[in-house]
């Protein structure tokens, strides 16, 4: 190593990358050193992280390589192609040092800031074989009046050539020739010279295309800025010289809300903004070709803005005093209103944070107290301090949603929902004043992702999704969706004006959202509050927009597939509003025709059985006549062939005998469906903060009783088959005749007649060794087993499996043409 890379701050840098949408990526924060690589095989410049030592940058010095130093800590080059590096240095001697390093490696004098010519394309490389290092420097004409057409033509001149923009650079600094020039100005424009005024607009225009960071350092300074303004006013273009030095001057007033006692900070602010407005407003918007020949226009405001968050965020007095005020009761609004555009125009410059040190800020500001201070700035009735903290919520919801869900979760335990920052913010979407409710789509987005679950945290103690939709929709949704209900209560919507329908089809696109995303949750809201049907209401608006909505939500719930779902919209027989806006529309071919059409469609091809065999079975007369598409002829169909293949299936079944039916333990499918049915059949309200018991809830108690029974039964049959097995040890095995039915008859029978029993059958009893059948033991009857009735239900004989053995040995003995094939 050639120099200590300790703790020293004159070393200390940030490395910057420059990403393909043309801005500075931060990479990391550390401790540079230059040292000879072996590997490398020459001298390279490395920097070190200061937080884990890790290995930030390690990049040879190549002797063809260009740098760049800017602004006195910064240098910056080029690796490859669209591969840009910078170092920023915190302090002025240490950018000194490592700029005399590369110096020395590239053999160039340290007081240059470009040790290299930009080449650029084949055409250039031909050109600076021709034009070796020691070429003459440009000679600059002399500065006066009569020469200024002269030296604008120059200056024009050499902007294609990167060799000879250089050159021009380096001779416009070395001659002092900014400061020169503007002297030409306040002579011409106190002669009201106004041809030399448009020679010296061209000339500074040219200044800023040579895209040189030491000429910007001259003309940025504080007593030559505004002269560079006042030249720029002089566009040859516009027919009357335009008035930016009385706008910056007069209008834009700089407002000190807090007292800053960093003159460094307050200069740095003031050439920001006048820079700002120079490359926004003065500036012509650049062509193609001269796209990126500003590019040091705006990476010297780019790293402005970077200090000055940067000495804002280290002035913990400051901040502290901000928050202060603007919670405080007694801040009158006038104060408040300066307040809370300082801390918006803070939050826009923090976005040129990266995004780890861009949540670090938004972190300090969190727990300075910034949410809550939003939340006393959203009470107001000042529509301009509302929209100045709603720009500052999206800045935070956008970096840190998770922050804000944590201070919504911490408030929602100790305030009322009617003063929770978030039903704030949705009441704000609601009262937007903005016609074309541009606020509200804002706001919708913010909202939106609050509640997505994609960027929700889950870990081993707490589950944020379950824990914050279960909050929203307890404490928040009623105020989202409170216009939705006030606005339909009868047949029609109660008031159907334009931003009504706008903000109504906002709300729609939002629990469309919800539906998709949040299937418990809003499964219960859906059905608890009846929300499809108001929604439907909405299908006889006069807006086709909003119609449209409102079918676009009710096809988002079909989309999912869930009976849950299809049992409510069957049972409350909720496609009439549809059938009835299809009948209402006519022939007419337009969106809201071929959007319910597709719905339909979407059922056949889908094949949703208990929605296609409502449709038929209710609707199917509205759609008889249509023939101009095949979906519902094709619904129909499918339809028919669905209650055929259930006829084949019944008739089937009553063929089949009850003993090989195989339902012994299997319950009946359609119980399921006649607990839901029952489920639906239930009238009781519920209130707002009573929890709904899902319908699988209430299924898994019955099945977890029928479980009981059967373990009850299985219990007792093997209870029952050991005391028979002791009973009937002595007896032979009797198959049954399963075909016929089953009587005990404990009458005694002539010893020539065969006896009936419980055990025995007529047909195919075995014989006893005397080839007699063996008579029946009067003890035989089982405790548990009436006489003289027949046996209803199950009875478990002792036999019974060595019985079915000898059926199996039977039925595998006949040839494969006679099996008996039995029904399932």
């Amino acid at each position: 190593m050639a120099a200590d890379t300790g703790t020293s701050t004159r070393r200390r840098v940030k490395l910057y990358m420059l990403n393909e949408n043309r801005t500075w990526d931060d990479r990391g924060t550390g401790h540079v050193s230059y040292a000879y690589v072996e590997r490398l095989k020459g001298m390279s410049l490395l920097v070190l992280s200061e937080t884990d030592g890790s290995l930030l940058l390690e990049s040879k010095i190549l002797p063809d390589t260009a740098y760049q130093k800017q602004q006195e800590t910064l240098i910056v080059w080029s690796e490859g192609e669209n591969y840009d590096l910078a170092l920023s240095f915190q302090e002025k001697a240490g950018c000194d040092e490592i700029w005399e390093k590369i110096c020395q490696v590239q053999g160039k004098d340290p007081s240059v800031d470009i040790t290299q010519d930009i080449v650029e394309g084949e055409s250039e490389e031909e050109h600076f074989d021709e034009i070796p290092d020691a070429a003459p420097p440009i000679e600059l004409p002399p500065c006066v009046i009569s020469t200024l057409e002269e030296i604008s033509e120059l200056f024009t001149s050499v902007l294609p050539s990167p060799i000879r923009r250089e050159k021009l650079a380096v001779a416009i600094e070395n001659e002092n020739y900014i400061k020169k020039l503007i002297d030409l100005f306040h002579m011409c424009e106190d002669l009201e010279n106004l041809e030399g005024l448009h020679h010296l607009y061209d000339i500074f225009k040219s200044i800023f295309l040579l895209n040189k960071n030491a000429l910007f350092e001259i003309m940025f300074n504080d007593d030559v800025i505004m002269d560079i303004v006042g030249v720029l006013e002089y566009d040859p273009a516009l027919p009357q010289p335009a008035k930016h030095r009385e706008y910056l001057s007069k209008t834009a007033k700089f407002k000190e809300v807090i007292p800053i006692t960093s003159q460094e900070l307050l200069q740095k602010i003031h050439q920001t903004y006048k820079v700002q407005y120079i490359q926004d407003v003065i500036l012509p918007t650049p062509s193609v070709f001269e796209e990126n020949m500003l590019s040091t226009l705006g990476s010297f405001i780019f790293f402005n803005k970077v200090e000055i968050v940067g000495m804002i965020q280290n002035d913990e007095r400051f901040l502290e005093t901000l928050f202060k005020q603007l919670r405080d009761e007694e801040t009158d609004d006038e104060k408040r209103g300066d307040l809370v555009l300082f801390l918006k125009e803070f939050c826009t410059f923090s976005q040129t944070l990266q995004q780890q040190n861009r949540d670090s800020f938004f972190k300090a500001l969190s727990n300075l107290g910034i949410l809550s201070a939003l939340e006393v700035i959203l009470g107001l009735e000042d529509p301009v301090m509302k929209s100045a903290a709603i720009d500052i919520f999206s800045f935070i919801v956008e970096y840190s949603p998770s922050m804000v869900r944590e201070f919504i979760l911490h408030e929602g335990r100790i305030q009322d929902d009617d003063d929770l920052l978030i039903n704030l913010v949705i009441e704000q979407m609601v009262s937007d004043p903005d016609p074309e409710l541009g606020g509200a789509v804002q706001l919708i987005g913010i909202i939106r992702l609050l509640i997505d679950p994609e960027n929700m945290l889950a870990t081993a103690n707490k589950t944020e999704k379950t824990e914050f939709l279960s909050f929203f929709y307890k404490h928040c949704m009623h105020v989202m969706t409170a216009p939705l209900f006030a606005n339909t209560v009868g047949d029609k919507p109660n008031r159907d004006d334009y931003r009504t329908a706008q903000l109504l089809g906002l709300t729609l696109e939002l629990l469309a959202f919800c539906v998709e995303h949040h299937t418990y949750h809003i499964k219960n809201y859906i059905i608890n509050k009846d929300l499809l049907r108001r929604v439907l209401v909405l299908m006889n608006s006069k807006h086709a927009f909003l119609a449209l909505c409102a079918l676009r939500f009710m096809r988002r719930v079909l989309s999912l597939k869930d009976e849950f779902y299809n049992r409510y919209i069957i049972k409350g027989c909720l496609f009439q509003p549809v059938v009835d806006a299809f009948k209402a529309n006519g022939d007419r071919y337009n969106l809201l025709n071929s959007a319910i059409i597709e719905m339909f469609e979407f059922i056949r091809v889908e094949d949703v059985k208990s929605v296609c065999s409502h449709i038929v079975e209710v609707h199917y007369k509205a759609f008889e006549h249509v023939d101009y598409v095949q979906t519902f002829r094709a619904l129909k169909l499918r339809y028919d062939q669905q209650q055929e293949r259930l006829k084949d299936k019944t008739a089937s079944l009553e063929n089949t005998p009850t003993i090989l039916r195989n339902n012994r333990y299997r319950r009946d499918a359609r119980t399921l469906e006649e607990d839901e049915e029952m489920w639906f059949d239930q009238d009781d309200d519920f209130e707002d903060g009573d929890t709904m018991k899902p319908v699988s809830e209430m299924l898994s108690k019955k099945l977890e009783s029928d479980f009981d029974q059967i373990n009850k039964y299985l219990e007792s049959r093997r209870v029952m088959g050991v005391s028979k097995e002791n009973e009937f040890r002595d007896s032979p095995p009797r198959m049954n005749n399963r075909t016929s039915p089953i009587n005990i008859n404990l009458k005694t029978s002539p010893s020539n007649s065969p006896v009936h029993s419980p055990l025995t059958s007529p047909v195919g009893s075995p014989a006893s060794p005397n080839g007699t059948p063996t008579p029946p033991k009067e003890e035989v009857k089982p405790n548990n087993v009436v006489t003289n009735k027949p046996l209803v239900g199950l009875v478990d004989y002792p036999d019974e499996d060595s019985d079915e053995e000898e059926e199996e040995a039977d039925q595998s003995s006949m040839p494969a043409a006679k099996r008996p094939r039995l029904a399932s």
